[in-house]
């Protein structure tokens, strides 16, 4: 919790600037116009530095399967899901299913898989501080959100099932 109140902190502290250098504005309009894009851009700076923080393995349906999530700039989140195939030919084989598409805004995150063997899984939650005490231990962060299955038959008829899950971080080494 401490490292969203830090960010919340300086959320509110670069907001400040940004009204102080509105004031400033009307004794020098050159300066106003570069010091709230300087605050955007070291407020931009700290949310993707937080942001990045979260980057790392998750938990994912079974044991043994798993996310990899990846905070890249501006938001963009790549990664993919490492999961045990449920057809009759990938049977509890590995399957890698890449990341589509993957944004973050804050602590609100989504991401769609690409398809693999007629199936893609699609999630849109928060991410959020989770049982771990310290930074690296497990469940120091936690993924809570909607999963929704989608599997493709034949006909290309689409079979959805969303369900409410929570995917904790792996411990780092």
């Amino acid at each position: 919790m401490k490292s969203w109140q830090g960010i919340f902190v300086s959320a509110v502290a670069v907001a400040a600037v940004g009204l102080a250098c509105s004031a400033a504005a009307q004794d020098s309009p050159q300066e106003s116009k570069a010091a709230p894009k300087a605050a955007d851009s070291a407020a931009a700076a700290r949310e993707a530095k937080g942001a990045r923080e979260f980057s790392g393995m998750y938990s994912f349906l079974k044991d043994g399967e798993f996310v990899q999530i990846t905070v890249e700039d501006e938001g963009k989140v790549t990664g993919f899901v490492s999961r045990y195939g449920e057809g009759e030919s990938d049977k509890g084989a590995f399957l890698d299913q890449y990341f589509r598409s993957g944004k973050v805004e804050g602590n609100k995150l989504s991401f769609t898989t690409e398809t693999v063997r007629a199936v893609w899984f699609e999630f849109t939650g928060t991410v959020e501080r989770g049982e771990g005490k310290n930074p690296g231990d497990e469940g120091y962060y936690a993924l809570k959100g909607t999963l929704t299955d989608n599997t493709s038959d034949a006909t290309k008829k689409v079979t959805s099932h969303s369900q409410e899950v929570v995917l904790k971080m792996f411990p780092r080494s």
